[in-house]
């Protein structure tokens, strides 16, 4: 999008404020599956974790994509956005039975991560196709916090514990439909993936009547200029020869699937938010913004880098900034930054910000959250209103302590 779009979407709707644009996303959708075009059945779903606006699920929907869910509330809202179940697949990590079970008679594809929860489910709907998620323990990702595969990871079943899941299966008489893997997010080593995919074909090799082969996602995406990204269509070039060659000595084509939440809407997402202050101190200059940690925590919760660009001053010359929050904690996006001279008024565009942004959001300092705009065929739209004062307080009870005794 040029600056002088997202300028105009601040002043019409407001700062701070989330901006997607439609195109971006529809380009990494079809890219991935281009990348992926020699595989006979593929199917793309979007993790809704990354971004869970019922418009961009719609979006999703019209252009051919499943869903990943990893909620009960997130399969609602695909439901809602007019997914049929067979369409999403359920990913839980210590969840209840019970929420399992009501995903289940929803009719959403079951994919469970846990001994026990196989074999209780198994013992009671037997008749319920699941598929099965295996820790390959291959660590992959950026930040500790997004590598999942690795051996001291909650998520996934050991594939060293093979022997236990088919003990399961034998004795409920259950039918393993999937099988399952997910390494982390940022890879950038396809090699390591496709090692992992290995693991997960030889485990797949124990299993009759698989549909499908799930190989998660993780995929890197550029945060800067001349950033480094996962060769996705290196992977797809690679991933596809071996996983047709797999299906042939299988001798069932299967279905290929990915779950891509970051890889398709990060890089379609912009954050507005305009600068409340110019605080220079002995050693910093600060730009203090309308926001904080409270719209956008992924630099504090991970560490990652988001390029920040004055798209009010384009052009100026480059100075050294601090940008920070406006929450009373350490919130700080970025430290002695090179950004094009900034005044107060300012606004500043914080890229990538379509995955993990918003969702991430809260009312910490009991601050408002942003609206959501899709830039859609040069036309802004407005998917998500301005929090107000009614919305934080419209599901709390306030106690009368007049009416009590105060001891």
């Amino acid at each position: 999008m040029q600056h002088s779009q997202l300028l105009q979407i601040a002043r019409d709707f407001q700062a701070p404020i989330y901006v997607y644009d439609s195109a971006k996303i529809q380009s990494q959708y079809f890219r991935l599956v281009s990348a992926f075009g020699k595989v006979a059945n593929l199917q793309i779903n979007y993790a809704v974790k990354a971004n869970s606006n019922i418009s961009i699920l719609k979006l999703f929907k019209s252009i051919g994509s499943g869903l990943d869910t990893v909620s009960l509330q997130e399969v609602q809202l695909g439901l809602h956005a007019g997914f049929s179940p067979e369409k999403i697949i359920y990913t839980p990590n210590g969840v209840s039975f019970e929420e399992i079970e009501e995903v289940a008679h929803l009719g959403v594809q079951i994919n469970i991560d846990n001994l026990s929860v196989l074999e209780h489910f198994g013992a009671k709907y037997p008749e319920i196709p699941v598929c099965v998620r295996i820790n390959p323990h291959v660590m992959a990702g950026g930040n500790a916090n997004i590598s999942v595969g690795h051996i001291d990871s909650k998520f996934g079943i050991s594939v060293h514990q093979l022997p236990h899941i088919l003990r399961i299966v034998e004795n409920t008489n259950m039918h393993i439909n999937g099988i399952h893997m997910h390494t982390g997010s940022d890879i950038l080593d396809i090699e390591v993936f496709l090692y992992a995919a290995e693991i997960l074909f030889d485990a797949a090799k124990h299993f009759p009547n698989l549909d499908f082969i799930d190989f998660g996602s993780g995929f890197k995406v550029p945060y800067k200029k001349d950033d480094i990204e996962t060769d996705i269509e290196e992977l797809g070039k690679k991933l596809s020869k071996r996983f047709n060659a797999f299906c042939k000595e299988y001798g069932k084509d299967l279905t290929l699937a990915f779950e891509p939440g970051k890889y398709l809407v990060s890089e379609a997402g912009y954050f507005l938010a305009e600068v409340n202050v110019v605080k220079q101190t002995t050693s910093t200059v600060f730009a203090q913004i309308n926001s904080g940690f409270n719209h956008l925590i992924r630099p504090m919760f991970y560490g990652s880098s988001h390029e920040i660009l004055n798209i009010s001053n384009p052009k100026g010359k480059e100075r050294f900034y601090s940008v920070t929050g406006y929450i009373c904690e350490t919130d700080t996006f970025a430290t002695n930054r090179r950004i094009a001279e900034i005044k107060e008024g300012d606004i500043l565009c914080f890229k990538n910000a379509g995955a993990y942004c918003f969702t991430m959001a809260s009312n910490y300092n009991s601050r408002l959250k942003p609206a959501e705009v899709l830039w859609h065929e040069n036309e802004a739209i407005l998917i998500r209103n301005h929090e107000t004062i009614d919305d934080i307080l419209r599901n709390q009870v306030a106690f009368n302590f007049e009416n009590s005794t105060i001891v």
